[in-house]
């Protein structure tokens, strides 16, 4: 039996909720992962959380969940990483489907957590969970605020984590600390890092990315595809705090449990509220690209390391998503990236 870890935003989430799970438990078994199918534009091209009819070859796991096996795939137009972590993450991962709307997601995580052990723990990778709905560099409320709401209605004991306070660009650290003060964090080990190792050699995720170079000791300025940041001695904590105190600080998630509207519904209230529509095609997306074929095959070690240090402004590390856009590259070119530049970190230092 364990805790029901909830990767609270999709995306990259489940590698950093990994990390976290071999922090708060002793036990080494594989953790139990709750994740949306909800990735980045150049990975999905359609918009919006992926449910059961977008995959082949789920399997059923604890409470009767949908989870991902190796074997999963993604049915076209539809992409996803999940599969793959599958694979390569000690952790079984289980799919929620929020299309039936809040108190079916809150079924999902309750019937899940009840199989597991009956605790859930709310990892969030940045910290915008504690969002307010009105800083400026807010992109992605709604996932968030959707597993708090849903997470509350099962009744059950839960705990959110905030790892690495501000390195998803959307709340700054300082507002994120504040909001934090008076929680002691955990920090991980270099071991917790390692679990999820063979996945961060290759997913795109950034947050994840960051926080796991933070935990293993790197400071400074790092370049984002979309924001610059700073790592800093407060980047490695996993911050604990209880659920009804991350409810309060967002607004949306209120509402939900007031309204508890269907998925399209609640997508506008986060609208409303936020001025970010979930649900809503974002213009900026393009559509996913196959693979170029031997494009990183033009490129030497000196080249690439000079065309970085002219796109990043000074910064000392960049994120390897950054880096394979930099150059022209597919996200699927960052193993071959990583070996042509000698880097088996999280992120890329600058020389």
């Amino acid at each position: 039996m364990s805790d029901l870890y909830v990767a609270a935003g999709g995306g990259g989430d489940p590698l950093g909720t990994l990390i976290a799970a071999r922090t708060l438990t002793a036990a080494p078994e594989a953790a139990l992962i709750a994740t949306y199918a909800w990735e980045r534009p150049e990975v999905d091209p359609t918009h919006g959380p992926l449910g059961e009819e977008h995959f082949t070859g789920l399997v059923r796991d604890a409470g009767g969940a949908p989870a991902f096996s190796p074997a999963t795939r993604a049915r076209r137009p539809a992409g996803s990483t999940l599969p793959a972590l599958a694979r390569d993450l000690p952790a079984r991962l289980l799919l929620l489907d929020p299309s039936r709307g809040l108190q079916a997601l809150a079924g999902q995580i309750g019937a899940a957590a009840a199989a597991s052990g009956g605790r859930i723990r709310i990892v969030d990778i940045g910290g915008d969970i504690l969002t307010h709905g009105d800083e400026p560099g807010l992109c992605s409320p709604f996932g968030d605020a959707l597993t708090l709401a849903a997470c509350h209605l099962t009744g059950l004991p839960t705990t959110v984590h905030v790892a690495g306070p501000g390195l998803d660009g959307e709340i700054d650290e300082r507002s994120l600390l504040g909001r934090l003060a008076g929680r002691h964090p955990h920090i991980p080990g270099p071991a917790a890092v390692s679990a999820a190792g063979r996945a961060l050699a290759w997913h795109p995720s950034e947050a994840s990315a960051l926080w796991a170079a933070a935990v293993l000791g790197a400071r400074g300025s790092v370049r984002t595809v979309n924001h610059a940041l700073e790592l800093t001695e407060a980047s490695p904590g996993l911050y604990p705090l209880p659920l009804t105190e991350a409810i309060g600080h967002n607004p949306v998630a209120r509402a939900l449990l007031d309204e508890r509207p269907p998925l399209q519904e609640a997508a506008d209230l986060s609208h409303r509220l936020t001025g970010i529509h979930g649900l809503a095609p974002e213009h900026a997306r393009t559509p996913r690209q196959d693979r170029p074929t031997g494009a990183i095959a033009f490129l030497d070690r000196d080249t690439a390391v000079k065309a970085l240090h002219e796109t990043t402004d000074g910064s000392g590390h960049v994120t390897l998503r950054f880096a394979a856009r930099a150059l022209g590259l597919h996200w699927t070119d960052i193993p071959d990236l990583r070996r042509l530049l000698g880097c088996d970190a999280p992120l890329l230092p600058l020389p």
